[in-house]
């Protein structure tokens, strides 16, 4: 017989505040390289025991940074011949608009999916 884990008051703020920071941490990647993997992996790897829905959401996190970091190395390999400088333009639009609207989607306490994700981590 399992027990289930007593709900404090406020749990369900907690667990949105995990989830929005799954989101909010790929900024790091602003502050120091790699910043955008390291922050959504380090909240998935204190909370992935704890929090099945912030599992759920830093594995999408991760798996949309990776993703947009490879988009982001071919672009920037296209940029030698110039055709890379407008996709490394959109991907930066892109990924700083996906992210918002994740965070905005976490503070609700609802699920996001990114497109154009590869789901490397399962």
């Amino acid at each position: 017989m399992t027990e289930t884990p007593v709900k404090t008051p406020g749990w369900f703020e907690q667990e949105k505040n995990w989830q929005m920071l799954c989101h909010l941490s790929s900024f790091a990647g602003f502050l120091f390289p790699h910043g955008n993997i390291l922050g959504p992996l380090v909240v998935w790897m204190v909370k992935k025991d704890q929090i099945p829905f912030v599992n759920d959401q830093a594995k999408e996190s991760l798996n949309f940074q990776i993703s947009l970091t490879i988009y982001t190395l071919a672009a920037g390999l296209s940029s030698l011949v110039l055709i890379g400088i407008p996709f490394l333009l959109a991907l930066l639009v892109f990924g700083i608009v996906e992210v918002a609207q994740a965070s905005v989607k976490a503070e609700k306490g609802e699920k996001h999916r990114y497109p154009l994700c590869i789901r490397f981590i399962k």
